[in-house]
């Protein structure tokens, strides 16, 4: 099956990211979000995407403007999937969230459409059975920022069809990405599994009062020649990420601590707008962070 039609769902940091890799790679792409003000944020991101690949990775300007060709907006669920040979969904990490979506989906979908997640930290088995069709249905899921992390962790259930993931492992490859299958379920899937430990490790020093952020953040540059430290990463997820992904793990453990620091990210960045680079400010002010400064590690 040759994906001709894909959809993604919610046009966030990494929806967008996702969507325009896609219409780059010349895949008639089709991004759904709930109102008219999160397309037109969507739109921007596409602008600057488009001014980025230009102006800092040299791609010819005829070539990025061919992307938009491929691209097209709209509030209408069922609109945004007549078509559809395959969707992303990149909604927050909420199971109730996911559920109410995907029993709006479920009757609109054509027969053939293939059903991806791009769930950070949820497995596909938690969502399945919410979709209608569990055999054509696993998870994708994108690195931030899509381009440059280039990978596509492909992770089905017990009931995906062999031949399903095959295709979406293709499709991943197909726009530019290198694809990782992944033969077993794990939460966190390749990346998370080994990203995560990091950033709680990071959250547990600066939040207990052990070390200041960006001394936290040098120690990781300094020590591994990383670009970016645990701080500058937390700020690209997005506090809101941050946030779901700790209140998950309260839920699963029942730790106070977590609720507790949860509550300070919610106080601290998320009340206050501070989103991190979706936003302009998280740890770090955008689109110009201090770890980037030639001095920042002396």
């Amino acid at each position: 099956m040759e994906i001709k039609n894909f959809t993604v769902f919610g046009g966030g940091v990494l929806g967008s990211q996702v969507s325009w890799q896609a219409a780059l790679h010349g895949v008639k792409t089709i991004v759904y979000d709930i109102n008219n003000e999160a397309i037109e944020t969507c739109k921007a991101r596409h602008q600057a995407y488009a001014q980025m690949f230009t102006q800092e990775y040299g791609m010819p300007e005829e070539q990025v403007k061919k992307a938009f060709d491929f691209l097209s907006y709209t509030t209408d669920l069922k609109q945004a999937v007549s078509y559809a040979d395959l969707t992303s969904e990149s909604i927050p990490e909420d199971l109730e969230l996911k559920k109410e979506f995907y029993q709006k989906l479920s009757s609109l979908l054509p027969e053939k459409t293939i059903l991806t997640t791009n769930s950070s930290t949820l497995i596909p088995s938690m969502i399945a059975p919410l979709t209608g069709r569990p055999k054509k249905f696993l998870a994708l899921h994108f690195a931030n920022p899509v381009w440059a992390a280039n990978i596509g962790e492909v992770m089905g259930h017990k009931d995906t069809d062999p031949h399903v993931f095959d295709i979406v492992v293709n499709f991943a490859r197909r726009i530019g990405l290198v694809p990782i299958p992944i033969h077993k379920e794990q939460p966190g899937y390749v990346l998370n599994t080994l990203l995560i430990p990091l950033l709680e490790a990071a959250q547990t020093l600066y939040f207990n009062g052990v070390s200041d952020y960006k001394s936290i953040d040098k120690t990781w540059m300094i020590s591994t020649g990383a670009k970016v430290g645990p701080f500058g990463i937390i700020d690209l997820v997005g506090m809101n990420t941050v946030y779901n992904i700790i209140m998950l793990r309260y839920k699963q453990t029942g730790n106070k601590s977590l609720l507790a620091r949860a509550q300070k990210i919610k106080e601290q960045f998320i009340d206050k707008g501070k989103l991190g680079v979706a936003t302009g400010e998280g740890f770090y002010k955008y689109p110009n962070p201090e770890y980037q400064n030639s001095d920042f590690l002396k």
